[in-house]
């Protein structure tokens, strides 16, 4: 069954109400309370998780002899029902406090008295992470395969541009000539780092804190490590207190997001850069650009700059987490209520922003000619002070004297290549003749061969890597399916 993740409906209202505690209570939460305290409306898209813990719950509790067989496959096959009945639209009451809440409702109306013994030795405190960390497996999954469609339009359009020289930038100041294809697989790396951060978020994830109940452990023989293999969790959580307020797990994700929101950004703001009158080296397409109000001539990388904006939230949902968990005592605290509602934003917007910058690029024209005309020779300055050292030359007095023909060019306003030769001689008496090659960008290009640098033979090696990197993962075990 495919498993929609994304926003809830809005709850009915419905006077009736079905909590899971209130025993002790001699009157009802006030509607400024409910308003506050129910989460119904962000942890509303954990339901088939909560269905699928619920179901192992039933196993392990028959296996501890709490449920008997027939009790055991009548809450199975309840929450099956109620399983059919969410995918089928089923909205929450007002009257549900949270998911649980809500499912425990539905299964009483499907299978009758018997669906109270589903909550024998279980608290919402274990149940309510083990639903997160079940819907964070499968969200990592989903945010890795975004990134890799980015990363293949990356390069799909870097394989076109390997011949193209562009001048590099350091301070946003021309430096060395470089193949564009280069600068654009210079974005396609951090991508690959962001994709290593969520595999390590996705195994953090993949620890089931099920079984430690509200705080201390279950207090019937249920057997853990059963849930785990039915689950598809890799570990055990070690310890019961950590276990229930455990949410390392989403600050990894959240991290994550931070770090990929921060590379779309930069990304964007190249792109923005490159695609303006100034620079020309992009044209944008007019699928992800829209147009002005006012200026009919406009049109507006707005894609990317939302793409650069994002990037904003992620920091703001990161933060938000980790000063909650800063200030929380041991065990599970009714802040840590707030942790799915940040998870929730970031993934979301990242869902929507990645395929939107992927988009945006492979619309993307890029003008190898508007880029080579950004050349100068003061850009082979560094060149030129290689040429002096391979003549015997230290680096330091190359550099002063390359630095005397730079001054030179610009207070003539002469290109390098036209100043005369008695120039480079006055400058450095082991200029020769041949001088004049080393301000070659193409001389320049190829001269950088090094592993990652942007000669010809290394950028082919590079975009090879890359293709590697982007092979076919193993297939998962999903994660998603409801029995």
């Amino acid at each position: 069954m495919n498993i929609d993740l994304g926003a809830p409906p809005a709850p009915q209202t419905q006077a009736r109400t079905h909590k899971l505690w209130g025993g002790r209570f001699g009157a009802g939460p006030t509607p400024e309370f409910d308003a506050l305290n129910n989460s119904i409306g962000v942890d509303f898209r954990l339901w088939p998780y909560d269905i699928r813990l619920s179901q192992a719950w039933a196993v392990a509790l028959w296996g501890a002899g709490v449920l008997t067989l027939e009790e055991s496959k009548a809450i199975e096959t309840g929450l099956e029902t109620v399983a059919v009945r969410l995918q089928g639209g089923e909205q929450p009451q007002a009257s549900d406090e949270d998911v649980h809440t809500l499912i425990d409702r539905l299964l009483h109306e499907e299978i009758g008295d018997v669906a109270s013994k589903l909550h024998t030795g279980r608290s919402r405190n274990d149940q309510v992470s083990t639903a997160a960390r079940l819907w964070t497996i499968d969200v990592c999954q989903q945010l890795d395969s975004a990134l890799r469609g980015l990363q293949r339009t990356m390069l799909e359009q870097a394989s076109g541009l390997e011949a193209a020289l562009m001048p590099s930038y350091t301070h946003l100041q021309r430096a060395i000539p470089v193949s564009a294809a280069h600068w654009l697989l210079s974005h396609f790396w951090p991508l690959e780092r962001d994709r290593a951060r969520l595999r390590a978020a996705h195994r953090s994830a993949a620890v089931l804190p099920l079984g430690s109940g509200a705080v201390a452990g279950c207090a019937y023989p249920i057997s853990r490590i059963l849930i785990q293999g039915t689950l598809g969790f890799d570990a055990l959580s070690p310890n019961s207190i950590d276990a229930v307020s455990d949410r390392d797990f989403i600050a990894e994700v959240l991290f994550a997001a931070t770090m990929i929101g921060t590379h779309l950004s930069r990304l964007a703001e190249d792109l923005i850069i490159y695609g303006s009158s100034e620079f020309g080296f992009v044209q944008f397409g007019e699928g992800y650009t829209s147009g002005s109000s006012m200026m009919p001539q406009k049109r507006n990388p707005d894609a990317l700059e939302l793409a650069r904006g994002s990037a904003a939230r992620m920091l703001g949902n990161l933060t938000t987490l980790l000063a909650t968990l800063k200030g929380l005592p041991s065990s599970y605290n009714k802040d840590l209520q707030d942790d799915k509602r940040v998870l929730f934003d970031a993934t979301d917007t990242l869902l929507l922003v990645l395929p939107a910058v992927s988009g945006a690029l492979a619309e993307c024209t890029f003008r190898p000619e508007r880029m080579r005309a950004a050349l100068s020779s003061s850009m082979m300055a560094t060149d030129l002070a290689d040429y002096l050292v391979r003549k015997g030359a230290t680096f330091r007095e190359a550099h002063g004297a390359v630095g005397r023909l730079v001054r030179e060019s610009e207070s003539t306003g002469q290109e390098m290549q036209t100043l005369p030769f008695s120039s480079f001689t006055a400058a450095h008496p082991r200029f020769s003749e041949d001088v004049y090659e080393a301000l070659s960008a193409e001389r320049s290009v190829t001269h950088r061969e090094v592993e990652g640098g942007t000669g010809p033979t290394a950028v082919r090696a590079q975009l090879e890597a890359a293709q590697a990197a982007l092979a076919p993962p193993p297939t998962p075990r999903s994660t998603n399916t409801i029995p």
